[in-house]
């Protein structure tokens, strides 16, 4: 496929809205690929790296080998990624602390609008395809009612975090953030990344390596043989995980981080009028309505052919 600079500019740009997703627990990366019209180029072209390339690079060189990878569509869109996780993860940090209310209905607004996208993608609508939305649902909302573990810095730990997170990530609905935090992991790798912490983001790195590698073979097969069930199953993940970044949350127990901060442990989504405290309504509105126009934007950008 030709691009232009312009075309791999805005590629950056989708790959910098995934890694600022990725580093909110709640959000998945995965879906603003899949809404900005990537998604399943990111699949095919993850699926491309594999021992036939060794083979490619000995018989026909290193353009082909690079053509084959689909190279310059992968470095522009992991330079965005890792652009924004580095420069964005103490801003984003700061917000959920100080301005938790707001970040979250911004992107309660543009996660809402992309169940609407994805489920448009469905082509034909059988008993089926609808059990497995309510299945993929089910099991969202299930994720999200799931207290956190205690942390844990053990390499072998974050390592396997690492996997797991990616897989999460690249699918759409299922927050990598989120299986952090469920696993303990959220705060000592994002401490890691506003620290440079080298060993750490090494560690982390070669893990989500391994399961990035694998497990988009697997969905590349789920959408070869099963395309409607699987965007069913998205849907039903993403609209399962709202129940996670509903802005306005009764905390229902707190846990002491290893800092000796108390942070809070299980939550309990609640209406804007029954929160204690300033529930900021309307600039929450806005901001969700922000949040849900962005994604028709990213739509009309993923619609336009290079």
């Amino acid at each position: 496929m030709q691009r232009s600079f312009k075309d791999y500019f805005i590629l950056s740009l989708k790959g910098m809205a995934m890694g600022a997703a990725d580093v909110i627990p709640g959000v998945s990366g995965g879906t603003i690929a899949f809404i900005s019209g990537i998604y399943e180029e990111l699949i095919t072209s993850l699926n491309n790296i594999s021992f036939s390339l060794i083979k490619t690079l000995k018989t026909e060189g290193y353009k082909a080998t690079w053509n084959q990878l689909n190279g310059n569509f992968l470095l522009a869109l992991f330079a965005g990624i890792g652009v924004s996780v580095l420069s964005l993860a103490k801003g984003i940090e700061w917000l959920l602390h100080h301005h938790p209310i707001l970040l979250w209905a911004f992107f309660f607004g543009l996660v809402l609008a992309s169940i609407i996208f994805i489920g448009k993608q469905i082509t034909r609508w059988k008993l089926s395809t609808i059990l497995v939305l309510i299945i993929g649902a089910f099991i969202a909302f299930y994720i999200t009612q799931l207290p956190s573990m205690s942390a844990n810095q053990s390499s072998w730990f974050l390592f396997l975090a690492g996997a797991l997170a990616i897989c999460a990530m690249i699918l759409p609905g299922i927050s990598g953030a989120f299986i952090l935090v469920l696993l303990g992991a959220y705060q000592p790798i994002l401490s890691a990344l506003n620290t440079k912490d080298i060993k750490t983001i090494a560690i982390v790195g070669c893990g989500a390596i391994i399961g990035l590698l694998s497990f988009s073979k697997l969905l590349k097969w789920l959408f070869k043989n099963y395309h409607n069930l699987t965007l069913a199953a998205l849907t039903g993940f993403i609209l399962g995980s709202l129940n996670k970044i509903w802005p306005w949350k009764k905390v229902l127990s707190y846990r002491t981080n290893s800092k000796g901060e108390q942070i809070p442990f299980l939550e309990q989504s609640i209406s804007p009028f029954s929160f204690e405290g300033d529930n900021q309504l309307v600039f929450a509105l806005l901001l969700m309505v922000i949040g849900f126009f962005t994604i028709i934007i990213l739509e009309k950008l993923g619609n336009k052919k290079p």
